[in-house]
């Protein structure tokens, strides 16, 4: 298992001026990282995402680091006006970035649900019909370029493993699969371990992720601390710190076959790097005892 970590988890650095971007994989390789993978990236002035890509890569190559997969957002309900055409359209764009960082996974969203003004059904299942076409449209383009798509469970609306499962069974297409995010599910008040065993056959590519966990019924927590959907209160940790069990949903990704990356994803209040220290350390141990 090569363990990565997600330029998400140097944000908070970044936005402040305490690491530029592009020295982002530099660090990534001084704390031990093997892979790593790169999300929306943060744009000097007079750059897009297709130019900038190839000096991204070029920093990743000179830290020695094989980038394995692009994050991007969508949504097909509410993106591009609300036109799905237009959305997948525009998500092409998007697929020759992840191909110019030599990356052979990309990873958008689905949608994070109806428009608030909506009337009438807001359910998922009138969802999916629409969530399906514009899936399968990205991966039908990003096939011809030899970029599988996934979607992460992400965004509260398509984040259970169910609706997940669903909407990959629906596009039924050997390039599309899901980035599993082992801590996101607590989002959904859904049990990790439960919802990878359902989701690891069609798992491209991996995240770990840890929360601290207090339950809707307990004090608010204050500053720091979010909501699932279902009220418990949910804070970022470092990995082995949290209530995620890390080693149980490692060791059902590993019982169906999962050989691929899995890459650290801090979200934590720690500063970043003592946690992305502690967590790959942790992880390590982890993944040693599988």
């Amino acid at each position: 298992m090569q363990i990565g970590v997600s330029s998400y988890s140097f944000s908070r650095l970044v936005a402040s001026g305490a690491l530029p971007f592009l020295d982002i994989p530099a660090r990534a390789k001084e704390l031990g990282f093997e892979v790593i993978e790169f999300s929306t990236f943060h744009l000097p002035a007079g750059e897009t995402p297709l130019s900038f890509a190839p000096r991204v890569r070029e920093a990743a190559d000179r830290a020695g680091l094989r980038i394995v997969s692009y994050t991007i957002g969508a949504d097909f309900l509410r993106g591009s006006g609300g036109d799905w055409k237009a959305e997948a359209k525009r998500l092409e764009s998007e697929v020759q970035v992840a191909r110019l960082l030599g990356c052979s996974v990309m990873r958008h969203d689905a949608t994070a649900g109806f428009p608030a003004d909506r009337r009438g059904s807001r359910s998922f299942a009138e969802a999916l019909p629409i969530l399906i076409q514009g899936c399968r449209a990205v991966t039908e383009y990003a096939a011809d370029h030899g970029i599988q798509t996934t979607v992460e469970n992400h965004g509260f609306f398509c984040q259970d493993s169910e609706r997940v499962e669903r909407l990959v069974c629906g596009v039924n297409h050997p390039n599309f699969g899901v980035l599993i995010d082992i801590g996101n599910f607590l989002c959904a008040d859904e049990p990790p371990p439960l919802a990878v065993g359902r989701l690891a056959p069609y798992a491209f590519h991996v995240h770990a992720k840890d929360f601290h966990l207090k339950p809707g019924v307990a004090p608010d927590p204050g500053e720091g601390w979010f909501q699932s959907r279902g009220g418990a209160y949910l804070r970022g940790a470092i990995i082995g710190h949290g209530d995620v069990p890390v080693g149980p949903c490692l060791r059902i990704l590993k019982k169906h076959g999962y050989e691929g990356a899995v890459s650290i994803e801090f979200e934590g209040l720690e500063d970043p790097i003592l946690g992305l220290r502690i967590g790959l350390a942790n992880l390590r141990r982890i993944a040693a005892g599988l």
